[in-house]
Formats: C-alpha cells, sequence, structure tokens
C-alpha cells in the first residue's frame, strides 16, 4: 500500500472541482475558509499571494500555490488584501492579461491524516524550468480539459485533479525532506513499518514483530518511528484502524462485525470500545450521522 495515497483517500469526500478564469489589470480577491484542499496556478500574468499573517508573496506565470488546510487568502493585482471582494464576486475579462487555473478538494478533517495535517498553510512552488515535469504536464492537461466539450470529459477532469493532488503533495516532499513525515517515507525501515501496517492493518502486530519483518530491533524501531512519525508504531496502528473503520462506516454498509474483522478487532464489542474512545461516540451513531452522498455546495465555483 501507499501511505499517501491512503492519507488522500481516507480524507476524500465528494468531488473535487475546478475552473479556468482570465482577470483584467485590477482585480483583488478573497477566498473564505473552506473544509478542503485548495490550488491556484497562475497561467499567465503575475500578481501577489496574501495570506492572513505573513507577508504578501509575489506569484508569477507558472507558480503554483496549494492551500492544503483551506485557510482563508487573497489573490491580488498588488501586495495590499485591503478592500478584497468575496471571490464567488470575481468578473471575468475574456481578454485580460492575467489567467488562473483554481480547484479545490473536500476534505473530511476528522479523519485527517498526520501526514496531510502536518502541511504548511500555504505551499508556493515557483516556476522552474525542469523542475516537477509530471506535475507540469499534469496542469497543462487540466487546462486544456476545464473549458472543453468533448466525450469523457468528466472522467478526464475526475483524474486529473486526483494526479494534480498528489503530485503538489509530492512536490512538497520533495522539497522538505530533512524532518518529519518527508523524512519517515524515506527512511527504509520506518517507511518499511508503514507500509505492513497499511498493507494489512487487522494483522496481530507487535512491536517486536513488526520490527523483525523490517529487519532492525525493537528499540531501534520504536525510537526511529516515534521521532519521525510523533507515536510509537502501535499508537498509530490503533490510530489507522480506527480511521479506516470510520471510513467504512461512513462509506460502506457492511455489517459492524465484518468492519470489526478488518480493522484487527475480534468481537464487535472491543471494537465499539476502541472506537468510541477514539471519536467519542459508538460506531452505529457515528455511521447514522453520515452526511448525504454528493452534495457539495460548492460545485460552481472552484476557489
Amino acid at each position: 500500500m501507499d501511505v499517501l495515497s491512503d492519507a488522500i483517500e481516507m480524507m476524500r469526500t465528494g468531488r473535487a472541482v475546478s475552473n479556468r478564469m482570465r482577470l483584467g489589470s485590477r482585480w483583488r480577491y478573497r477566498l473564505m475558509p473552506y473544509d478542503g484542499v485548495g490550488f491556484h496556478v497562475l497561467l499567465r500574468g503575475s500578481g501577489w499571494l496574501i495570506v492572513d499573517g505573513a507577508e504578501p508573496a509575489p506569484i508569477n506565470a507558472g507558480d503554483i500555490v496549494l492551500v492544503p488546510h483551506g485557510s482563508s487568502h487573497v489573490l491580488s493585482d498588488s501586495p495590499s488584501a485591503a478592500g478584497a471582494l468575496p471571490f464567488d464576486a470575481a468578473v471575468e475579462e475574456p481578454d485580460g492579461p492575467v489567467e488562473f487555473l483554481c480547484g479545490k478538494y473536500r476534505l473530511d478533517r476528522s479523519r485527517a491524516h498526520p501526514l496531510l495535517a502536518g502541511l504548511p498553510e500555504v505551499i508556493h512552488l515557483p516556476a522552474h524550468v525542469g523542475r516537477h515535469p509530471e506535475l507540469r504536464a499534469a496542469i497543462e492537461l487540466l487546462g486544456g480539459e476545464v473549458h472543453a466539450d468533448r466525450p469523457g470529459r468528466h472522467s478526464v477532469l475526475t483524474g486529473l485533479l486526483d494526479l494534480l493532488l498528489v503530485y503538489l503533495v509530492r512536490a512538497w516532499l520533495d522539497q522538505s525532506a530533512e524532518s518529519g513525515w518527508p523524512r519517515a517515507l524515506r527512511d527504509p525501515e520506518v517507511a518499511a513499518a508503514l507500509e505492513a501496517l497499511h498493507t494489512d492493518p487487522a494483522a496481530p502486530w507487535r512491536a517486536d514483530t513488526l520490527a523483525a519483518r523490517v529487519g532492525v530491533s525493537r528499540a531501534t524501531l520504536v525510537r526511529r518511528f516515534t521521532t519521525l512519525i510523533g507515536q510509537p508504531p502501535m499508537a498509530y496502528l490503533t490510530w489507522w484502524r480506527m480511521t479506516t473503520a470510520a471510513r467504512l462506516l461512513r462509506d460502506s454498509d457492511l455489517p459492524l462485525p465484518n468492519i470489526a474483522r478488518q480493522v484487527g478487532y475480534g468481537s464487535p464489542f472491543s471494537f465499539s470500545h476502541a472506537f468510541k474512545r477514539q471519536f467519542g461516540v459508538a460506531p452505529g451513531q457515528y455511521r447514522s450521522s453520515r452526511p448525504a452522498q454528493d452534495s457539495d455546495p460548492d460545485a460552481s465555483r472552484a476557489g
């Protein structure tokens, strides 16, 4: 299993949306907090990214901005946020000199994986020739499909948006490899331990059997895993089992005993006790509170 793919899949809800927008010489728009991840690609022109509490950052053609936690921010033609209008009020100018490709992904923060929770408020990837070629190729394809009226457009957009999120997070991992999760995914033994836990969370793992699986001593694995991940292997396994169970409760109609077995619990009672300790409610109550599928009030404008 792939930890990054699992982290994204666990949190995703609804469908991603995107659009292209042309703006004139004067523009200043605020994007309000959003329960998900947003991105902007400046296709032409220049402008400023202004995040509350941070210095304004210039953005130029080819730059990519990822807003992992849906934080409020302003896109502007100048380094000032004063008087910014809501993004939903943006007026397009078909012949304007500035063009953005914008999009967003809805996420369930109650199932936030620490890999994604640890991302900074904003990731700014300036354009550099030769860097992140897969990311640039995905953006080019996505930009061409957004307004295209061709057979299969919906399927193509869905796949490209999924690719784009992975490539954006990969780019951050590549440039932030010295600590935390980026370093953990490059540590052979810690990465192997994570892969084992994600591949078979129902297995009767113990710290010593996991250490033997990856070829180090128990003490070494626990020390390195805890340093990089922020919790010991067995604590992470419990959290991952409960988070996996939460997804199954929300996204499937599997009976409780089946879900319990899939996440390594021999009885629904022991599973229910562990689940309530993690989420504060019983599994049945958690399932009954799941939202209606496919209601995305923001699908009309991808800001």
